[in-house]
């Protein structure tokens, strides 16, 4: 016997009172997860009968809701900053110079923290660019034409010079190792440099370093910065790696030279990273190695990083204060910054004159204070305005709401 047509398929008035019964269930356990939520904020002494009653009622939702705290707490702590005292922070810095001495393939992972000394902000400290950008604050931009290498960055090229430092890997766009003199083929910018633009295609690729942020038109999938190539004509591009997207540019990343110097090391020094993105770059941390033949690995930065329980030594301390000590110990004078001395003068490659009036971002002045065709003609320097491009700012925020949208 052939069933009849519909049978056991849900008529349409049947399936709007299924998905109203299904929101009304929603706002129901909303509703009661708020009211325990106001109930366990009383102190206990102060709760009425009912409210006690409530709480017993609704065991999961209290459970729940402590579950939230105690992930609120754990957060919190990682969020905060902790400091070594004077002493302890001697003694560990100690145990450093040993490390260093005695390693035979040092290699250093830099982050924001190293600097934040030159006034650029950090990223996820407390007055960090993505900390106030996730309270909805404004941030101001930074005149980067006045930041300079900061001493961290003049000792690693001390250590670089002495042989010590092989390698360094960094996540900033400041351009400041390079600016220290850190020689390039030891130096890996894994996420740009915002003083480059290169025309991808050239083959190879052609690099003009400017005196500038070529940022100010880039951001999330859109690196070109309107000036063009004056080999092929082709519009030029930054080379910045915001959240999103992979980096595959070959200079100034230098991803080979960052995995080549992770495989042959064995020590890792980390000054002033939260390791967050650092962290899931597999190829720098040698985790398909037995444990005890991966490189030792040494922390500095005043907040919780993920990489902590895999350390030799965590040392809570401002990586300037650190550097410092550690050049005392290993009795290494520490070099002075030189304007007069700074590579990117020599790196550079002057504007057309077309290309003058191409960007309105500040520019490091010459040291001999002469103008030349790069430098804006406008001649006053605007104030700062908030972040709404460049290598930090709006890209981190399309990132955010591509991600919620996602999820």
């Amino acid at each position: 016997m052939a069933e009849e047509p519909g049978v056991g398929i849900p008529s349409r008035a049947e399936r709007k009172a299924s998905e109203k019964a299904k929101i009304l269930q929603r706002e129901s356990e909303r509703n009661i997860f708020k009211l325990v939520g106001r109930v366990l904020k009383k102190p206990e002494d102060e709760r009425t009968e009912e409210e006690a009653a409530i709480l017993l009622l609704h065991r999961d939702t209290v459970d729940e809701h402590c579950k939230r705290q105690v992930r609120r707490n754990v957060l919190k702590r990682k969020q905060e900053e902790v400091f070594d005292d004077a002493d302890e922070l001697k003694n560990k810095v100690r145990q450093l110079a040993v490390a260093v001495k005695q390693a035979n393939h040092l290699v250093v992972y830099t982050g924001a923290g190293i600097s934040t000394a030159a006034s650029i902000p950090d990223y996820r400290g407390p007055n960090g660019v993505w900390t106030q950008l996730q309270k909805g604050r404004t941030v101001s931009s930074s005149d980067l034409s006045k930041a300079k290498p900061t001493l961290t960055h003049m000792c690693i090229r001390m250590l670089h010079k002495q042989n010590m430092v092989k390698h360094v890997v960094s996540q900033n766009c400041d351009g400041l190792h390079l600016r220290s003199g850190l020689p390039r083929n030891a130096l890996s910018e894994l996420h740009g440099n915002m003083f480059i633009e290169v025309c991808t295609f050239c083959s190879p690729v052609k690099e003009y370093v400017r005196l500038f942020d070529v940022t100010e038109r880039t951001t999330l999938h859109r690196h070109g910065t309107g000036r063009r190539c004056d080999h092929c004509g082709s519009e030029l591009r930054d080379t910045i790696v915001h959240f999103g997207e992979r980096g595959t540019l070959e200079q100034p990343l230098n991803w080979k030279g960052a995995a080549e110097a992770a495989k042959m090391a064995d020590v890792i020094l980390c000054l002033g990273s939260s390791l967050k993105v650092l962290k899931k770059y597999a190829c720098l941390w040698c985790m398909n190695r037995p444990v005890g033949k991966r490189p030792k690995l040494y922390i500095v930065n005043l907040q919780w990083t993920p990489k902590d329980d895999l350390a030799v030594l965590k040392i809570h301390g401002k990586c300037d204060d650190v550097m410092s000590l550690l050049m005392k110990e290993l009795n290494f004078q520490i070099p002075v910054y030189d304007r007069m001395e700074d590579p990117i003068y020599s790196l550079a490659t002057p504007l057309r004159p077309e290309e003058v009036n191409s960007h309105t971002r500040e520019v490091i002045a010459p040291p001999d204070g002469r103008l030349d065709c790069s430098i804006n003609p406008g001649g006053q320097a605007e104030e700062a305005p908030a972040v709404e491009g460049g290598w930090f700012g709006r890209g981190y925020s399309k990132g955010r709401k591509k991600k919620k949208k996602t999820a």
